[in-house]
């Protein structure tokens, strides 16, 4: 056994830990920091707005980040750069109060946030390939430290007051910079540099520009919801804790549909592509769920569905990346994943999501995403026929030319 298995099989503790925490602090992030820009003052389509900013500037920050831990063969190292811009600047935005302040270092932080989870998931990628694990056993520790950690800052926040959201984050920022520095170094798996013509081989590829344009009309509900559904509960009367309720149910089921996508999910294209189209079928249905709840008891519950829904979403199209893109740009490819799904997708959601939010309601919001998905689940439909097709042309003329091979043998 060569010394980076060794290496990285010795790792393998502190990169579940590692998620587990990662995972927690942008859990106390996403769910808790729309309640308080709200309390700040701004308004839904503001709030919307400024959250905007980050698939905004995701457009630059994943390619960027992605070339470079390619570059590098060095993800470590990219991600202690990340987790520590993150950590400084978001203690800034906490201690500023003028709205443009907020806006401006909001682009900077979002510019170390963003690429965090497609560079955490291409050293898991490699580590996975050179230890012979899963990739779900590694990712359900970021699910577990979501949902745990969720649930738990729910009571600290309505203890401390909303106001010292930065005390939790900062402390969850720290502990997962500590852990960072005992991570692999990622990108051993690659045979040679990241070269600059890398993003040109990925943008010719036209499957999986298709899977990603596709993937776009997926993505842009879910956005939606992960920016609103906070103020969504609240508006409805539902406190902290229970928002918190909310976000642990929305991952800890997570844990066992990653265990399953890794004992059966086949690694073939046209399976994977199938399954992503029943699985923007599940969107569609929680979104119209969502578009009739009446109580924040029933978005809980609802809420539920993200297992089956954005955990099979993220584990089948993060693995469906690996197929199509080239192993040595592996970091670009996941960076350009992570585009279609929370950069494209997140401006178009946090513009148009905060203005139906605030001027035609949540309800509307919820059935404008529902159609938005069946519109998902017809795209990937006829990209499966499209794939399916082409196999049995390739598969018809193969047999062809073998029965030409025999007669001229004959």
């Amino acid at each position: 056994m060569s010394s980076s298995s060794l290496s990285a099989k010795h790792s393998l503790g502190f990169i579940k830990t590692f998620n587990f925490f990662i995972y927690g602090a942008i859990a106390i992030y996403s769910t808790f920091f729309p309640l308080y820009l709200k309390e700040t003052g701004m308004s839904s389509f503001t709030i919307g707005l400024l959250l905007a900013g980050g698939p905004f500037i995701s457009l630059l920050a994943n390619p960027f980040w992605g070339y470079w831990s390619d570059r590098l063969e060095n993800a470590r190292r990219v991600l202690l750069i990340l987790l520590i811009g993150n950590a400084a600047v978001m203690q800034i935005v906490f201690s500023v109060q003028a709205g443009y302040l907020i806006f401006a270092f909001m682009l900077l932080y979002f510019f170390f946030q963003t690429p965090l989870f497609s560079q955490s998931n291409s050293l898991i990628l490699d580590v996975a390939e050179q230890t012979g694990k899963k990739f779900g056993a590694f990712r359900l520790w970021g699910s577990l430290g979501w949902a745990v950690m969720a649930v738990a800052t729910g009571p600290v926040i309505e203890h401390l007051a909303i106001r010292r959201l930065w005390i939790v984050y900062g402390l969850m920022m720290l502990v997962s910079i500590v852990l960072a520095l005992r991570l692999p170094r990622g990108g051993a798996a690659n045979n040679r540099k990241g070269a600059p013509t890398g993003y040109g081989q990925i943008w010719a590829n036209k499957p999986f520009m298709l899977f990603l344009v596709i993937g776009v009309l997926i993505s842009i509900p879910n956005s939606m919801n992960n920016t609103f559904v906070s103020i969504y509960i609240s508006d409805l009367g539902g406190k902290n804790a229970l928002i918190g309720w909310s976000a642990f149910l929305s991952s800890i089921f997570e844990i066992p549909v990653y265990l399953l996508f890794d004992r059966y999910l086949r690694k073939s294209q046209r399976a994977m592509i199938l399954c992503l189209a029943v699985v923007s079928l599940l969107y569609a249905l929680r979104w119209f769920l969502m578009s009739v709840a009446a109580t924040p008891y029933q978005i809980i519950f609802i809420q539920a569905m993200h297992c089956l829904t954005f955990a099979g979403y993220y584990y089948v199209g993060t693995q469906l990346t690996v197929l199509l893109v080239p192993k040595e740009f592996r970091a670009s490819g996941q960076a350009v994943y992570a585009l279609s799904w929370g950069g494209v997708s997140g401006i178009a959601a946090g513009v148009t999501g905060g203005w139906i939010f605030q001027h035609l309601g949540a309800h509307a919001m919820y059935r404008i995403s529902a159609a938005t998905s069946l519109l998902g689940v017809a795209g990937f439909a006829l990209l499966f026929l499209s794939i399916w097709r082409s196999a049995r042309k390739h598969s018809n003329e193969l047999e062809y030319g073998g029965h030409k091979r025999e007669e001229a043998q004959l």
